[in-house]
């Protein structure tokens, strides 16, 4: 039971932290250091990305007309523009799954660390608020999916290629990505949620082959547990985003991120002394 307890709290936490622009993987690893789940490293490694298919599902769910190209209640051009998005998406997911296909287990290997997410964290708080005030006043350039270029879906996908790094966010970069080349803050979000169902969905699917499905019955519940919260946390988390930017700017994303940062790098800094 508390193991269950445990997935609960976990599927909160990525919920929230999967959409919000903060690093779901530096809040993960925080949480891992006071509330391991005891069913073995190999088992987590593959939990903490799996739940995101949760996640995942809240977006078709939140955006299902958006998303949807076979709508009866579209017209044949929205339909056309539908399928445009999907197209879009897929451009820029590109970067990322082709460097992830290849350099995952490097990666994995070799950033998988608390200072590296601190650093990323610390990073890109810094970055989100000088892009803000760089913006700060300027009417955006894009502000629908349409709009989207070739050569910007590009570019929002190397940004999103840079999430692959721990502790960057996926959704933070890309963000970041879209705002700098001068994308609404609403649109840089709802595509950042798009983009994340192939992305997400791939490296799930990746983990879970890794794992194998040689599921113990615990295992199983925790795992089906951790995405049903996740599930039910990010619907809330999207809604609260599109919500927040339509009067604010992501600067306290940044503040928070820095805040974050520091704590993690002093944590594992005096962890190490200590040990």
């Amino acid at each position: 039971m508390l193991e269950i307890l445990k997935a609960i709290i976990f599927g909160i936490v990525e919920g929230i932290t999967e959409w919000l622009p903060v690093s779901s993987t530096g809040h993960l690893i925080l949480l891992d250091e006071f509330l391991k789940l005891n069913q073995g490293e190999a088992f987590f490694e593959m939990f903490e990305v799996v739940i995101q298919l949760g996640a995942i599902l809240a977006v078709v769910v939140v955006y299902f007309h958006n998303l949807n190209p076979f709508s009866p209640k579209k017209t044949q051009k929205q339909k056309m523009l539908t399928v445009q998005t999907w197209i879009k998406v897929l451009i820029g997911c590109v970067p990322a799954g082709v460097v992830g296909i290849l350099f995952n287990d490097i990666i994995d290997e070799k950033l998988y660390n608390g200072y590296v997410v601190a650093a990323m964290l610390i990073l890109y708080g810094i970055l989100f608020i000088i892009v803000e005030n760089y913006h700060k006043g300027k009417a955006p350039k894009v502000t629908s999916i349409s709009q989207l270029t070739f050569p910007m879906l590009l570019i929002i996908g190397v940004f999103q290629m840079l999430a692959l790094i721990p502790g960057t966010s996926r959704s933070g970069v890309t963000i970041v990505g879209a705002l700098i080349i001068g994308v609404s803050r609403g649109v840089a979000a709802e595509f950042t949620f798009f983009l994340a169902i192939p992305v997400m969905f791939g490296a799930s699917v990746r983990k879970l082959f890794k794992f194998g499905f040689d599921f113990t019955g615990m295992q199983a519940a925790v795992l089906l547990v951790g995405m049903a919260v996740s599930f039910a946390v990010s619907i809330f988390a999207i809604k609260f985003l599109m919500k927040y930017i339509q009067n604010h700017d992501f600067k306290v994303f940044g503040y928070y991120r820095i805040i974050l940062g520091v704590v993690v790098f002093l944590y594992f800094g005096i962890t190490a002394l200590l040990a």
